[in-house]
């Protein structure tokens, strides 16, 4: 079985009317990326994975969440950002698990936690210090990450990187996380991204936290960066502690089943260390949710 960690949700339930497609021609080098897209464009795009982790990510208080114009425009998916991943996951249960996400700033983010667990049918959270604009370790932050760890709620955090120029770099940082999980030792976590480009200080974190796990998306478009991230996490010991992911829309599924199978044809016809291809199929075939806790 595959098991996708890493999927963003549709925007649209049905076909994407022409004026709401949106590309991005600077998220990739090698090509441009649509960001709004359907139920059946995700559907398809997913094909590959047997079951894929999808979320979407709730912005500070007053702001739009989710659509291009917010998820109560007629024909869009739901109201608000938990409702429209819940009513995505809940159609096809077969093939996708729903993850709420919150912003501490919310004075109701705790009741929402409750709401999206118990009335949405949602198994964890999706948080993004840096996109999200809150202080990662700040108290309002910190009553989320208890809540989570008391209801068995993975969180997966956006560590690493972002071109984006709102957003603090040094609260996606992997040592964050570090600090995060000495706290709650018992919180399942996902770092995004192998926390690129630290990812020798994720190999590092996720080797100490017997609970905190890195997932793969979003690297195969640097080839170099992915090679030595996985390179690093070979030397560190630490491969069983990478999950399958693919960013869906930016990357897809078939492109890092193709881009971790040839990792190592970088550095063909050099010295240079390889990673075991079965350690690859291994990340690959991961039984992710039963060691988020979510089987």
């Amino acid at each position: 079985m595959i098991i996708d960690v890493h999927s963003h949700t549709p925007q649209f339930r049905h076909a994407v009317p022409p004026e709401h497609r949106r590309l991005h021609h600077t998220w990739r080098p090698d090509r441009s990326v649509d960001s709004v897209y359907s139920w059946n464009d995700f559907l398809a795009a997913q094909q590959p994975a047997d079951k894929s982790i999808v979320f979407g990510v709730a912005w500070a208080p007053g702001e739009i969440t989710g659509g291009v114009n917010g998820f109560n425009e007629p024909g869009d998916v739901a109201i608000g950002v938990n409702d429209a991943t819940s009513a995505f996951a809940l159609a096809h249960p077969d093939r996708l698990i729903g993850f709420m996400s919150v912003h501490p700033h919310d004075p109701k983010a705790l009741e929402e936690i409750e709401r999206s667990r118990t009335d949405l049918g949602l198994k964890g959270i999706k948080m993004g210090a840096n996109y999200q604009v809150f202080e990662p370790l700040e108290s309002r932050a910190l009553a989320i990450y208890r809540e989570a760890e008391r209801h068995g709620l993975p969180i997966l955090f956006h560590i690493g990187t972002s071109p984006v120029r709102t957003a603090p770099i040094k609260y996606a940082h992997p040592l964050v996380v570090d600090e995060i999980a000495m706290r709650y030792p018992n919180l399942k976590i996902i770092m995004a991204h192998m926390g690129h480009p630290w990812t020798v200080d994720t190999a590092v974190v996720i080797r100490k936290h017997p609970n905190v796990y890195a997932d793969v998306s979003g690297l195969l478009y640097r080839p170099y960066t992915f090679y030595e991230g996985m390179i690093k996490a070979t030397e560190w010991n630490v491969l069983d502690k990478l999950l399958f992911a693919s960013d869906y829309p930016i990357t897809t599924p078939a492109e890092t089943l193709h881009a971790l199978r040839t990792v190592n044809a970088i550095v063909e016809g050099t010295a240079l260390p390889r990673v075991p291809a079965d350690k690859i199929e291994q990340i690959i075939h991961r039984d992710s949710l039963t060691l988020l806790g979510l089987s």
